[in-house]
């Protein structure tokens, strides 16, 4: 299982703003920069965001974008979910009570890889943007056991 270049770079992104910001609208060039992402992958991203509420947009000189939100107050599963990009851990279609199989069938270790996209959901919703700036994640103080963290991790880094 993967977690999309779009949902990171959405995350990063995020991140980065929340971390540079100080009140004060910053660029998309300048996280692009900072980030090594496309800055026309990011503008597609941040036109995403902003409809999804995690970020507002400034315009004018000195205009950029702001969390919409107090980085606190924002979770990581939001900022993926803003980006349509839902964890999937099935092949099935997520919501469909039909499975992936020939026959419609749902396959025997269905319940267990849905299991598994329920607790990343679950752990994503814990985790908040300043937890990520604070580094708080790594120990499991998000709101997670460190088993589950480190789990995460795993499936994550397993790209």
């Amino acid at each position: 299982m993967r977690l999309s270049t779009k949902g990171r770079y959405a995350v990063m992104a995020v991140v980065d703003l929340a971390a540079t910001s100080q009140g004060n609208p910053i660029a998309l060039a300048d996280i692009a920069e900072r980030q090594e992402i496309s800055l026309s992958y990011l503008e597609q991203l941040f036109a995403k965001l902003r409809k999804g509420g995690v970020v507002r947009s400034v315009r004018g000189p000195g205009g950029g974008y702001l969390l919409a939100r107090p980085a606190d107050a924002l979770l990581i599963s939001e900022v993926i979910l803003a980006v349509d990009e839902p964890i999937q851990t099935t092949r099935c279609s997520i919501g469909s009570s039909s499975g992936c199989r020939v026959d419609r069938s749902r396959c025997l270790t269905h319940e267990l890889w849905e299991a598994l996209g329920d607790q990343i959901h679950r752990y994503l919703s814990t985790v908040s943007i300043a937890d990520v700036i604070g580094r708080r994640v790594l120990n499991g103080d998000a709101g997670l056991a460190g088993d589950a963290a480190g789990l995460f991790e795993h499936v994550v880094a397993a790209e």
